[in-house]
């Protein structure tokens, strides 16, 4: 064995031959690693051997090692869940680990309900509900329940369903809701609704399809055409989506197809879901930690991490490589679908084998596009900031940038926009914008005064928050690296007022970015800078600006549409408040309103065919 402390070498003496987890820690008392073992006593043993086999990464643990705990447990299996407990909760730095796992999506189906809803979420619990994924893009999520929505048209309110409200909301009117609360649908037609929408998550499209069409036929024989209508349209829209699912097996086997491309210490692994035969959709992740590991450990490692977090576990795994833990990670998962067999196998041949090429092929191209993106935007944001800290002399890259702008219209509906730049990307989470209330007429100085006064005042009650155990709003909790200003010497002076009055000169930094030349000025300088045409630097801020801009106008031409037309509907005889809002929600602006037909408008509650001429003849 290699020079040990004593303390190590007494832990060493004394570890116990049962099986269990070890957790090994720095001289920090940091976690570092989290192992586990059918005899502790060989396992942790084996670490301190000397040994010209052992990798880099191995060496570099050990080195690090000051301390060691372990927990027995009574069996093999049991020693696998605890062991991905431990590196889920700790996240040790030399275990392999799913990058970004805490904010994977999944869509969430709230069973318990009496009338469930469909909601995104990043955590499951026990309550009842139905999960489906997780999934790596939001935004995907997002995008596919916008679809199924069009097909399954569930509740978002919170009404309380009763079946007895006088009218509906706009969602039923564009077919986005199936209205229980009126009682178009009875409570066991809307869960049958929600039974299919969850079923159709899984793949099982043409039970659905069958099912609808033995309805619509029904509804048609017996003359409900409204209703066979409405199960004609699911029909369509259910079949646009299935032709779009490739048919890449005639065996009905639900499997998952996983397989893993690596280059320069990153590993991507890519995951194809096959259900009833056709491929309902595709995810990849990213490991890390996974330098000097054999193939077999990463992809045995991403199996125990995804799976311990998926909402399903499909009978068949197709995998790349053999796993050395394939027994007792086949009973694990078969405890995790609640006793059914799992099979978890390396295709040699055929069909199975195509698709797990498939999936490598996959692999490798979005490994090579993400590390060709990672290298392209980190290079260039690592040197943009680097050359702003240099160019404004600040003690460090400028990691948070904010950058304020005011847009009006001749004083009126101005409205102030704040952008956040983090690690020179935007950050839309902690873009915030403010409607000015306290300057009347044109006045972009006092905007603009009046936006940062709001914004530092934000930063002191989240200060509060935090002092008292409150959780604070994220956006404005963090003080920027680099403060911005859309304008020249006018602006940046409201900006140093502000940023007095809160004691935070000198601690923020602040610039004035000035449209004709691209100047920036300094306070306290009278010259402005100028940033190398051509420079890194520049083209960010340049970004940070133009962004400022865009969201400026974009909130000032919502807030200038939705309270300009708001005044000329209240001119209209009998459009009060209610109607008003319908007719905004419903429309959004005056060009559409004149363009809907007399149908449209009446179609909504309270519209009436006098009330329908009078808004065609007065907005026109």
């Amino acid at each position: 064995m290699t020079d040990l402390s004593e303390h190590l070498q007494g832990i060493l003496d004394t570890l116990p031959t049962k099986p269990g987890c070890y957790i090994m820690k720095n001289s920090g008392g940091q976690i570092i690693y989290v192992g586990k073992a059918i005899n502790l006593r060989n396992r942790v043993r084996s670490y301190f051997h000397a040994s010209a086999e052992q990798d880099a990464k191995t060496r570099q643990l050990v080195r690090n090692i000051v301390d060691i705990e372990w927990i027995v447990v009574g069996s093999e299996l049991e020693a696998l869940i605890l062991e991905m407990n431990l590196i889920k909760k700790h996240r040790p730095r030399y275990n392999i680990r799913l990058k970004d796992d805490k904010r994977y999506p999944y869509i969430k189906i709230h069973w318990g309900d009496p009338y469930p809803k469909v909601t995104v979420t990043r955590q499951m619990v026990q309550d009842g509900s139905r999960y489906y994924g997780p999934y790596t893009s939001a935004w995907a999520v997002h995008q596919t329940l916008d679809v199924l929505r069009r097909i399954f048209p569930y509740l978002t309110c919170d009404r309380v369903i009763t079946g007895k409200d006088p009218r509906a909301c706009l969602y039923y009117d564009i077919k986005l809701c199936s209205a229980p609360c009126i009682g178009a649908v009875d409570q066991q037609g809307y869960r049958q609704m929600m039974a299919d929408l969850g079923a159709f998550l899984e793949g099982k499209s043409d039970e659905i399809a069958q099912r609808l069409r033995c309805e619509m036929d029904l509804a048609a024989e017996e003359l409900r055409f409204e209703q066979a209508a409405v199960r004609r349209d699911q029909l369509q829209a259910i079949d646009r989506i299935v032709e779009r699912q490739k048919v890449l097996s005639n065996d009905q086997v639900d499997s998952d197809v996983i397989a893993m491309a690596r280059n320069n210490g990153e590993a991507c692994v890519q995951i194809f879901f096959i259900r009833s035969g056709k491929l309902i959709g595709r995810e990849y992740f990213i490991l890390e930690g996974t330098e000097d590991e054999a193939d077999s450990e990463v992809v045995a490692e991403f199996i125990k991490q995804f799976y311990a977090q998926a909402a399903n576990v499909p009978a068949q795994l197709l995998l790349p490589n053999e796993i050395e833990e394939a027994r007792i990670i086949q009973e694990w998962l078969r405890s995790r679908r609640s006793g059914e067999k799992v099979e978890v196998s390396v295709p040699r041949e055929g069909q199975p084998q195509e698709l797990v090429q498939m999936a490598t092929e996959n692999a490798v191209e979005t490994l090579r596009a993400l590390r060709a993106q990672w290298d392209a935007d980190t290079n260039r944001q690592s040197e943009a900031l680097a050359e702003l800290q240099a160019a404004l002399q600040l003690s460090g890259p400028p990691n948070r940038i904010e950058c304020y702008d005011i847009s009006n219209t001749q004083g009126t509906y101005a409205v102030g926009s704040m952008v956040v730049f983090e690690q020179g990307t935007p950050a839309k989470k902690h873009y915030r914008r403010f409607n000015i209330q306290s300057v009347s007429g044109p006045d972009d100085f006092a905007s603009m005064e009046e936006v940062l006064t709001r914004r530092f005042r934000r930063w002191q009650a989240a200060q509060e928050a935090e002092g008292v155990g409150e959780k604070p709003d994220l956006s404005f909790a963090m003080l920027p690296d680099l403060l911005m200003v859309d304008g020249g010497k006018g602006q940046l002076s409201r900006a140093v007022a502000v940023l007095e009055r809160f004691n935070l000169l000198g601690r923020v930094p602040v610039v004035g970015l000035a449209k004709q030349q691209e100047e920036l000025f300094l306070p306290g300088q009278s010259q402005s800078l100028l940033l190398p045409r051509n420079s890194q630097g520049l083209y960010l801020i340049q970004r940070v600006r133009d962004e400022a801009h865009r969201f400026a106008i974009t909130a000032h031409r919502s807030r200038r549409t939705r309270e300009g037309l708001a005044s000329r509907l209240d001119k209209i005889p009998g459009i009060g408040p209610g109607r008003r809002q319908l007719l905004l929600k419903r429309f959004g602006s005056i060009e559409r309103i004149l363009e809907a037909t007399e149908e449209e408008l009446t179609a909504l509650p309270g519209i009436t065919p006098e009330i329908a001429l009078a808004l065609k003849t007065q907005l026109e």
